[in-house]
């Protein structure tokens, strides 16, 4: 009989407790419009600096914040009371269990476990809850720092690469798979000028420090240089590229791409010959790049080796011999005769030419699949991307482990760095683009909803750092190239 009177007085008691939990809750849903009410009277009585949209979007963000946190308050006293009710229930069975008592530690046993889920399931709420409030305030921020301003189309195939020019007039330059490489307008998203002198897939291009000409690197097993004359069309008014809501993740059909010609390329200025054609590979030439000066060109391929070539002349200066694997991608020093290859063979390697008797080499061990990318930041460091998910940084006195190692869900393209920042951007197989510090803390993630960003596989990154209207380009094997606007000192300061 006791043990009965003990259940009924503790089930009444638990109806009553989840009676006046329900009652608060209630009560914090009626006040919650006079409490938003009085916050907005307050913010109006202050000195703002701020635009009323971006505060009202603020005092909205922060209502959600105290609504969570308030909700998982009430949990929390509601799961403590159900961790007392069930403290409570299991001493009285321990005196009665089977006419004879649990021991102490039997008892401390099973009411440990118990009160162990129920921790666990209000960490587990209390994460998820407060999880989802930071994600939907830093997807504001990082829609607010990083902005969509153009979209280049026209291609009839997935872009491999972008590169902006170094010299006047600056053009945005894409190399796609279709076969041409096309020079963009990057105030209008108009085509400037088409090249279309290979005739197998264009995988890279590069300008000229110091002309108007471009590198071209192709699946023919060629690389060619051409030289184009571009004149800029008038900017137009840029619509507002940011109105576009939401950051639901949507899978998007083939239909549903751009038309290849959608902006008219088929009738902007076609070069047809290149200046030089570089041809002492035996495959598939993945990319090609300047050395400083402009008077050499380096050329990674899938047949193993990296070759040196002297411009004026088309010679092979060196064949760069040591990998095991293909090649996936070449980058020189902006500054030094200095070139970084990397390849299948989860390996990249650094050679020298500095000196022009010898030319050394350095091999760097750190990724366990392959290398996508190395690219040259300013000093004596390397940064690597690979289809191991990670981007790792590496000082070039110190090879034998990196100084900084970033981990991410999905494997990393050609990577590319804003020099005077300092600022890492990553694309990815899974459409998604991130920009990290060199010590490896993330700063952003480019908006990418069913309005805006890529569809599919992004596969480079080019940053402009001093450009006025874009600052990043991206390109993807959704066949467009896409210029934003990074807020670099909110970006930073966000950090």
């Amino acid at each position: 009989m006791p043990i009965e009177s003990g259940s009924c007085a503790s089930a009444r008691q638990a109806k009553q407790k989840r009676k006046s939990h329900s009652l608060s809750i209630r009560r914090t849903n009626s006040s919650e419009q006079e409490r938003a009410g009085l916050q907005r009277d307050m913010l109006e009585g202050q000195d703002s600096k701020l635009p009323s949209a971006v505060r009202n979007t603020l005092l909205e963000l922060f209502g959600q914040i105290e609504r969570e946190f308030e909700n998982l308050y009430i949990e929390n006293l509601e799961l403590r009371r159900e961790i007392d009710t069930l403290n409570e229930r299991l001493a009285g069975e321990g005196q009665t269990v089977d006419g004879a008592e649990l021991s102490k530690g039997q008892l401390k046993t099973k009411a440990s476990h118990s009160t162990s889920q129920l921790s666990q399931k209000l960490k587990t709420t209390y994460k998820a809850s407060t999880s989802k409030i930071v994600s939907s305030f830093k997807t504001t921020t990082s829609r607010a720092i990083c902005q969509l301003v153009k979209e280049y189309v026209g291609h009839r195939d997935g872009i491999w690469d972008v590169s902006v020019a170094k010299t006047q007039p600056v053009v945005l330059g894409t190399a796609s798979a279709d076969h041409t490489a096309l020079l963009w307008s990057i105030e209008t998203g108009k085509c400037l000028v088409k090249y279309v002198g290979h005739v197998g897939s264009v995988n890279s291009i590069k300008f000229h420090p110091t002309e108007q000409v471009a590198l071209t690197a192709s699946g023919d097993q060629t690389a060619h240089i051409w030289r184009y004359i571009v004149q800029l069309p008038t900017p137009q008014p840029t619509a507002d590229s940011n109105q576009a809501s939401g950051e639901d993740e949507v899978e998007i059909s083939d239909k549903d791409e751009p038309d290849g010609d959608g902006d008219g390329c088929s009738d902007c200025p076609t070069v047809r010959a290149p200046l030089t054609s570089l041809k002492s590979h035996q495959g598939v030439v993945i990319a090609a790049d300047w050395l400083v000066g402009g008077k050499q060109a380096v050329t990674a391929s899938w047949d193993r080796t990296a070759n040196l070539y002297d411009v004026e002349t088309s010679e092979l200066v060196h064949s760069l011999t040591g990998h095991d694997q293909e090649l996936t991608h070449c980058c020189t020093h902006p500054t030094q005769r200095l070139v970084v290859t990397s390849s299948r063979d989860t390996t990249f390697r650094l050679w020298d030419f500095r000196d022009p008797s010898i030319h050394s080499v350095n091999v760097f061990q750190g990724h366990t699949d392959t290398v996508t990318s190395a690219v040259f930041t300013v000093g004596d460091n390397v940064v690597s991307g690979s289809d191991d998910r990670t981007v790792k940084v590496w000082d070039l006195k110190n090879m034998r482990s990196p100084i900084a190692t970033i981990r991410t869900d999905s494997a990393v393209n050609r990577i590319n760095v804003c020099v005077g920042q300092r600022i890492i951007a990553l694309p990815h197989d899974n459409r998604q683009v991130r920009l990290f510090d060199m010590s490896g803390v993330r700063l952003a993630r480019l908006p990418r909803s069913n309005r805006q960003g890529h569809r599919r596989m992004v596969c480079c990154c080019a940053w402009c750092e001093d450009h006025p209207i874009c600052n990043l380009f991206t390109c993807g094997f959704d066949r467009q190239a896409i210029g934003w606007n990074i807020n670099i000192p909110a970006l930073l300061q966000e950090k």
